[in-house]
């Protein structure tokens, strides 16, 4: 009791005047209290006014919260979708630049004799580092825009579209009309290519030059020493262009088909197998509506590297059709088609399985 009638008044005029910079010397003041048994410093640290913050609650709080579980599904599922889908990759690079066999079968072997089994998932790191932060930067962007959109619409419903005004003009848009399925979508497929475009940049300069670019540090620190930051988000917007159409409707179609399934068949949850196939079945789908802009998006960039670039998209899918007609908008689908519908349908059927582990109320009690 003599601590306390001794030292309350100045401990008091301390909290009140000097509470802001207090803290950074709670843990010196806990080093200069006696050692007591009778005393507790954390106490006597608290009765002067200061708070120790709760670290662990904030860091539980933060792991809890359903953004960052989703954010984490969407990590996982690209990692377990290119790790399974790795040996596919290494086959499909094999032929597509000409080496060893022309057939799958035949490049499998080949790979098995020369390299063993590791050799199937030769080069996958740079692959993985890649994928994982793109895949839960799109995936946990999509749920996040698609959960606060249609709360904006329901407030929009019941008070008005937000008004823009020009002067005396007042325009009200439509905002309630938009999907926010297809905002969601577009929404994912900015983010991702805006936060991960130069682990794509990095990921092409070491699949063609490996001599000059040996490692994802070294690639990293030329690619900025010469061209700076914008060399890192070199062809950015053919990509983006590219990317949006695409990333809308991949999204809205998987939504869309996904709920008509559950209402035709009346379920409430699909099986693995089901997702698998729907997961497919939007890739194909969004694949084949967005090819032509993919075909004019590396016609761009091609006729970068030639010294010929079309103008603008536009003008790219012009000289396609002047020059191979309007099939020539689908050269390369059905090797696109190979690629994307197993990793759709794989990284769909993942994600929605590590959803259900990660949000499920039996793990939230135990977190």
């Amino acid at each position: 009791m003599g601590l306390h009638d001794t030292h309350a008044p100045d401990g008091g005029g301390a909290g009140a005047g000097g509470g802001g910079g207090g803290g950074r010397y709670k843990e010196l003041l806990l080093m200069a209290l006696p050692k007591d048994n009778n005393l507790d410093a954390r106490k006597v640290v608290e009765f002067l006014g200061f708070r120790l913050p709760d670290v662990e609650g904030i860091v539980r709080a933060f792991f809890r919260s359903r953004e960052v579980r989703e954010f984490a599904s969407g990590a996982l599922a690209g990692a377990t979708s290119k790790a399974i889908l790795a040996p596919l990759e290494t086959i499909r690079t094999r032929m597509v630049v000409g080496v060893g066999s022309r057939h799958i079968g035949g490049s499998f072997l080949e790979i098995i004799e020369e390299n063993g089994w590791q050799g199937l998932w030769a080069g996958n790191s740079i692959n993985m580092i890649r994928i994982i932060p793109t895949q839960a930067i799109e995936l946990g962007t999509f749920e996040l825009v698609k959960r606060r959109m249609a709360k904006a619409q329901e407030k929009w419903k019941e008070e008005g579209c937000p008004k823009i005004q020009f002067g005396k003009l007042k325009i009200e848009p439509p905002l309630n009309l938009l999907s926010p399925i297809a905002v969601a979508g577009a929404s994912a497929g900015i983010a991702g290519t805006l936060m991960c475009h130069p682990l794509e940049v990095i990921k092409d300069r070491l699949t063609i030059n490996r001599e000059v670019y040996p490692s994802i540090s070294v690639a990293f620190s030329k690619i900025y020493r010469t061209d700076g930051i914008g060399g890192l988000y070199a062809g950015l917007c053919p990509t983006l262009i590219g990317m949006l159409p695409y990333s809308t409707c991949y999204y809205f179609m998987y939504e869309t088909i996904k709920t008509s399934y559950c209402r035709l068949h009346k379920k409430t949850s699909l099986t693995q197998p089901e997702l698998l196939i729907i997961g497919a079945l939007t890739g194909l789908t969004a694949s084949t509506i967005s090819f032509p802009l993919e075909v004019a998006r590396k016609r761009l960039m091609v006729g970068a590297l030639q010294g010929k670039c079309p103008p603008h998209m536009i003008a790219a899918l012009s000289e396609v059709v002047q020059e191979e007609g309007i099939q020539g908008l689908y050269r390369g689908w059905g090797a696109s088609c190979l690629k994307v519908m197993p990793n759709s349908g794989i990284t769909w059927m993942f994600y929605e399985a590590w959803k259900d582990i990660l949000l499920s109320d039996k793990y939230k009690h135990h977190a």
